[in-house]
């Protein structure tokens, strides 16, 4: 017999209904525990989002105006891993928690006491990086990648908190992976198979598979780093006979997977998004499947990538050269299915649509400066440029941004039962749209210019792209209050949502394979 969601968060031992506060600190309800990932992912997402207008700020001109150079270092480390760990990791797995057992017919996460303790673990680790800002050591100075000797050698005292908080961020989310795959293998309701799944529950269970693998090497880099600064080894050292490049190999080994874990849940919302709004089921169904798992394959064998200018032999280039170009098979796979799903579809553009569309188009644009890279002699040049900046923010920012902001319009109805206001939704998406291509475009050019990152001044010549890129840093940045408002709006005053939710997609809500399996939340088909 099922249990319903109200008898899941109110069993707390024998002491009646959790009230008020409590009742958040101690739910085991996927959809409570959904709802506090994705509230705090947002509050990273502010605080992040504010450390790159900092930044932002302090590359509108040429010279150093407002902060000296010691904290543009640290905002520029602490707002990659504020976004990285902090906004879009937690998101994606607050829709999995809401989405994941209602799409498969769970009545909840397999391991509900550990859904909640994975999701508690995280605002103490982020408290305690950000406040390392407070310290008299300073917060973590030495990039988002915390290259050695970098963070080893020279780092500030604080960078040991900032490895403790690396270590929690790790087991909060191999615990959520493993109750991930425990519920979509275990829990999926009678009649659902594997390849009758939705989209955006496979794209998890292949990125819950992703993060047990490499989380623990992130945990193994930090180890090593904690074991030169306090015990005295020498991993990374080379005075005592180790080496900074072997830090470099193991970060990315972790690096170049944990990319993939913030894309491809986009890429399963997306697959839910297109086909609704085209009001048809989705192309090639089963090569999706496929490859989204080539992919996962993949990413595990092109991570040094990373490193084509520390000396590596010629034969490795060459391999990681064509493996990365490999990548781009089964991704365009993925663009060609949904462009396909489109096609001669009776398509409207609601909010979650204009998203989806362009997530489609700006990450393809982020594909093709990826392959760019790809190419090592080329790679020489774009090397620590902004041009590399320009190509993942392009995958990220328009990719799982947009993808997550996509997904949070087309399920707040079936959320809190009530819609936003579409008006709004459709300003906070072309403010968002112009924003996002007004900051990152210009990006590319100053690259290839030579402009380096990571730096807080620069030559004249790349004054007037930084002022246009810092413009648009400000408009994107600002209209993510809209979206706050229009949430909480919907929350409090929006209309009350119907059955069928987006109009004339009847059958379509999950965008199920056709034929429609049975599952938990419709009509069995008719026996004939």
């Amino acid at each position: 017999m099922m249990t319903s969601a109200t008898t899941l968060h109110e069993d707390h031992g024998h002491h009646g209904p959790a009230k008020g506060l409590m009742r958040w600190v101690l739910t085991t309800n996927h959809k409570d525990i959904g709802t506090l990932y994705l509230w705090f992912a947002f509050t990273m997402l502010l605080i992040g989002g504010s450390m790159a207008l900092i930044i932002r700020l302090e590359l509108f001109q040429p010279g150093m105006q407002l902060i000296e150079p010691e904290f543009f270092n640290q905002m520029t480390t602490m707002h990659g891993l504020v976004m990285v760990f902090g906004a879009i990791m937690p998101a994606f797995v607050g829709m999995a928690n809401w989405l994941v057992p209602m799409m498969v017919g769970a009545p909840d996460m397999a391991l509900p006491r550990m859904n909640n303790l994975s999701f508690w673990i995280l605002p103490f680790a982020f408290g305690m990086l950000i406040l390392t800002l407070f310290s008299e050591a300073g917060a973590p100075n030495f990039g988002w990648t915390f290259y050695a000797p970098l963070s080893t050698t020279y780092a500030p005292s604080s960078v040991t908190y900032f490895i403790f908080g690396v270590h929690l961020m790790g087991i909060s989310s191999i615990m959520g992976a493993i109750n991930i795959i425990a519920t979509i293998l275990n829990l999926r309701a009678p009649g659902m198979t594997l390849m009758k799944m939705p989209l955006f529950v496979w794209t998890w269970l292949i990125t819950a598979y992703l993060l047990i693998a490499v989380m623990p090497v992130l945990a193994g880099v930090v180890t090593m780093m904690l074991m030169d600064i306090h015990f005295g080894t020498s991993f990374f050292n080379a005075a005592g006979g180790g080496d900074p490049v072997l830090f470099q190999h193991v970060f990315w080994f972790f690096g170049h997977p944990e990319v993939y874990i913030m894309i491809l849940p986009a890429f399963g919302i997306v697959s839910q998004i297109i086909p609704t709004f085209a009001r048809k089921p989705l192309f090639g169904y089963s090569s999706m499947v496929y490859a989204t798992a080539s992919i996962a394959f993949l990413s595990f064998i092109v991570w040094a990538h990373h490193m084509f200018t520390v000396g590596l032999p010629l034969a490795t280039e060459l391999f990681f050269m064509y493996a990365t170009m490999l990548i781009a098979i089964p991704t365009g796979v993925k663009v060609f299915n949904w462009v396909s799903t489109m096609f001669n579809g009776s398509m409207t553009f609601e909010t979650p649509m204009l998203f989806a569309v362009a997530f489609v188009i700006l990450f393809t644009i982020g594909g093709f400066s990826g392959l760019m890279l790809a190419i090592a002699p080329a790679d020489f040049q774009y090397h620590d440029t902004y041009f590399v900046v320009a190509h993942f923010h392009y995958v990220l920012v328009p990719g799982a941004l947009f993808a997550i902001i996509a997904g949070v319009y087309y399920w707040i109805p079936k959320w809190c039962g009530r819609y936003y206001n579409e008006t709004l939704g459709k300003w906070h998406f072309w403010l968002s749209f112009v924003g996002v291509n007004v900051t990152f475009f210009p990006m590319h050019f100053v690259g290839l210019a030579g402009m380096p990152r990571r730096i807080p001044d620069y030559a004249l010549q790349f004054a007037d792209f930084n002022a246009v890129a810092s413009i648009g840093a400000f408009i994107f940045g600002l209209s993510q209050i809209l979206f706050l408002y229009i949430v909480i709006d919907a929350i409090r005053n929006g209309k009350k949502a119907t059955d069928e939710v987006w109009e004339g997609t009847e059958g379509l809500e999950w965008t199920l394979p056709s034929p429609a399996p049975y599952h938990s939340f419709s009509e069995p088909p008719e026996v004939k």
